[in-house]
């Protein structure tokens, strides 16, 4: 990681809460409301903001773990503003305090930890799952043909 990533230093986002964002499961509506699956993602990439200008071209950073607690609703057209701040450091992991915010006040609080990686490891790892898949896939394909004999 280069120099430079302190406590303190922040990132936000502005985000306007559009249909797309509403509360869905399985392509259903369940309400016309900002769902907490999009507020984790727009908090994750705040938090994200704040390591990017500090990350080497052979690093990426993942999230590993996230604490949010959603306090209110936001209705679709609300603005709502992200803001992570650094407030630990240690190794390679990072935490950002989150807080976000429609119009009307505090819709989120909490944290997000970040673990700085090698991109070749990633890229190792990723490979790796996508082999052990296509093995499994393969083997349910040919064990489904051998029960239909």
């Amino acid at each position: 990681m280069k120099a430079g990533l302190e406590i303190g230093q922040s990132a936000e986002i502005d985000i306007l809460v559009t249909k797309d964002m509403r509360t869905e499961f399985v392509g259903e509506t369940v309400h016309d409301l900002y769902s907490t699956s999009d507020l984790v993602n727009h908090i994750e990439w705040a938090a994200r903001k704040c390591l990017m200008p500090f990350l080497e071209t052979t690093e990426e950073s993942m999230v590993s773990h996230v604490d949010i607690s959603h306090l209110t609703l936001t209705v679709t057209g609300m603005n709502v503003r992200v803001k992570a701040t650094v407030s630990e450091i240690r190794d390679k992991k990072i935490v950002c305090d989150v807080e976000a915010f429609n119009t009307r006040g505090k819709i989120a609080r909490g944290t997000v930890t970040q673990s700085i990686i090698e991109r070749t490891w990633l890229e190792n790892k990723m490979k790796e799952l996508s082999l052990i898949n296509q093995l499994a896939l393969n083997f349910q394909v040919a064990a489904a043909e051998q029960s239909k004999r």
